[in-house]
């Protein structure tokens, strides 16, 4: 920009910092010129090619808000603050559906397994409490066996 020769157009405090933006913007340019995106794009799935593509829209409409700006022009007030809200939206419903992906999911046969397991089964408990009771009863002398009061020492 400022090799241009167009130098009376803005402040000449500013011409390395323009300068530096136009190597910026140029090595973006050829940086995205040698993006192959529509192999990058088949390899993807479509969850994955949305999040690319509302990233790339966010981040031109970013760029053309800088621009606005680099104009005096304000950017809330144009129809650009709308557009990054919008895409701001779907970007949210994108992150809502890919942590729904995330959640936790239920295992129903180990559920099942594990309710089986806890609930209350009358007939094997019943006969584990007849066979414990019987052996019980089997082992115990006809005769009572008293305990001795333990003696205090004075």
């Amino acid at each position: 920009m400022a090799a241009d020769g167009n130098t009376e157009d803005y402040p000449h405090e500013i011409d390395d910092q323009l300068t530096g933006f136009d190597s910026s913007v140029t090595a973006i340019k050829t940086m995205l010129d040698k993006l192959p995106r529509n192999d990058v794009m088949q390899k993807l799935d479509p969850l994955d090619q949305a999040k690319l593509d509302l990233m790339s829209a966010y981040t031109l409409n970013s760029l053309f808000w800088m621009y606005l700006v680099t104009q005096g022009i304000n950017p809330r007030e144009h129809g650009i603050k709308q557009e990054l809200e919008r895409i701001r939206t779907y970007m949210n419903k994108v992150k809502e559906i890919t942590d729904r992906k995330k959640a936790a999911r239920l295992d129903k046969g180990a559920a099942a397994r594990f309710v089986r397991s806890a609930l209350y089964e009358p007939d094997e408990k019943d006969s584990r409490k007849k066979s414990a009771s019987k052996k019980a009863a089997d082992a115990k002398p006809d005769t009572p066996q008293f305990k001795r009061p333990k003696q205090s020492r004075s």
